[in-house]
């Protein structure tokens, strides 16, 4: 930790705000309430600003390009992004607070979709990319959210505590694709493409998310967190099993592979059946209200599940869930690859299953990565592990057109589905130096 850093931190860590939490639980417990209130008011806007990349933005691509071999290009792009993103606002919120880091990244991410719109307009490829990595920052921001309401949780609300944040995504993210003929022919009224409708909604919803943490999110719970465990060192208490065994040592960084291992093959199968699950759709002359009602329905089953996966995570284990996740990805990919294409039933379930999947390898990596690192380097770690998150989005938003391409859907999801298994010896390796 550099000097700068030190004196940051000193200062916040010994201002009257923070002082009054210090010794008493009770305050702490009830700031930590009103920290996941505040996130989850965030994550609504930034579910709504979420969704329209994944609905429209390889639609736009194809209509730039006029071939659908890239169609996987604008996914891969703004995951990217966010992967710059993720470390950008880990380290600021380390640094810093929580709050700068989730105000910054979010405001960014609506600039982000306002660039969007921009290259829309003049069909400019070169600003449609350079607007998509931007944008991402708003995509990583809304991870890097779920640990917000991790800082205050005791080992037992951690689980709890994601899916809280994680759930309140659903409700902007399902209204979003569902709004995709209504923002159309909003954009058309006033002179805009109108696949661009989704990211008028994601700008404004994108910088309303920032302005939520900078303004609410006061006192800060990652720097009150770490003025609680600085004022326990040196009243010289000792600490507890869980910090002690994550402090350094083979059973952390275990710890923090797993969990990193878990939410990478997750992500990287659940991107790229998703990204060309609606232009699959189009080859079977489904409308765009179909296509979007089956985004919203995969989006819901991404968060909406998430109060009871994070009970389960809490109750059954964290090891017991990435291994449920693993076999629930690959049921998915299997039924995607064997469904009729033109049952928008069979094509329902399959998204909604993939987001379930998707949802039970987050939370339950999000929970072993807290577990595993301490708080002098925890915000840093976060960051870190989700640019590996970001980066396997990317390339499996990359690869998701070319296989397809050069290949078909169905190959593709036999591919994500073997892929996701990979879960379960990771478990195994994990539990044998437990």
């Amino acid at each position: 930790m550099s000097k700068f850093e030190s004196d940051v931190n000193a200062v916040q860590t010994n201002s009257a705000s923070v002082k009054k939490y210090i010794n008493s639980p009770q305050k702490q417990q009830q700031l930590y309430r009103r920290t996941l209130w505040t996130v989850i008011f965030a994550q609504v806007l930034g579910g709504a600003g979420l969704a329209a990349g994944i609905t429209v933005g390889a639609l736009i691509a194809i209509d730039i390009l006029g071939t659908d071999s890239f169609a996987g290009l604008p996914i891969a792009l703004f995951t990217l992004g966010s992967a710059g993103a993720a470390m950008v606002i880990g380290r600021l919120s380390q640094r810093y607070s929580r709050r700068l880091g989730l105000a910054v990244g979010f405001i960014t991410g609506g600039i982000g979709a306002i660039g969007v719109i921009l290259a829309t307009m003049t069909q400019s490829i070169l600003l449609l990319f350079v607007s998509l990595l931007i944008y991402g920052s708003g995509t990583a921001t809304n991870l890097q959210a779920r640990y917000a309401g991790t800082d205050l949780a005791t080992a037992k609300q951690r689980g709890t505590a994601v899916s809280l944040a994680m759930v309140a995504t659903t409700f902007g993210a399902v209204a979003g694709p569902n709004l995709v003929d209504v923002m159309g022919d909003f954009a058309v009224s006033i002179g805009i493409p109108s696949l661009a409708g989704p990211f008028i909604l994601a700008a404004v919803a994108y910088i309303l998310a920032g302005l939520v943490p900078l303004i609410f999110l006061r006192p800060d719970p990652l720097v009150v967190s770490k003025a609680v465990a600085a004022a326990r060192a040196t009243d010289n208490h000792s600490m507890s099993t869980e910090e002690a065994t994550a402090d350094e040592g083979t059973a952390n960084k275990r710890g923090v592979y797993l969990g990193a291992t878990v939410m990478v093959i997750s992500q990287i199968v659940m991107v790229a059946i998703m990204t060309m699950t609606p232009v699959h759709m189009g080859e079977y002359g489904f409308t765009m209200q179909q296509i979007g009602m089956v985004i919203g329905l995969h989006i819901a089953g991404m968060y909406l599940p998430s109060p009871l996966t994070g009970i389960l995570v809490d109750k059954l284990g964290r090891m017991t869930m990435a291994v449920v996740a693993g076999i629930t990805l690959c049921i998915t990919g299997l039924l995607a690859a064997f469904a009729p294409g033109d049952s928008l039933l069979f094509i329902a379930i399959a998204l909604i299953l993939l987001g379930i999947g998707w949802n039970f390898g987050l939370i339950s990596g999000t929970a072993l990565i807290v577990d595993s690192t301490v708080l002098s380097t925890r915000a840093k770690t976060q960051g870190s592990v989700d640019v590996f998150i970001a980066l396997s989005g990317a390339i499996g938003g990359a690869l998701s057109g070319v296989i397809v391409a050069a290949g078909s859907f169905e190959i593709l999801s036999i591919g994500g589905g073997i892929l996701s298994l990979v879960l379960i010896p990771a478990v195994l390796w994990a539990r044998n130096f437990k």
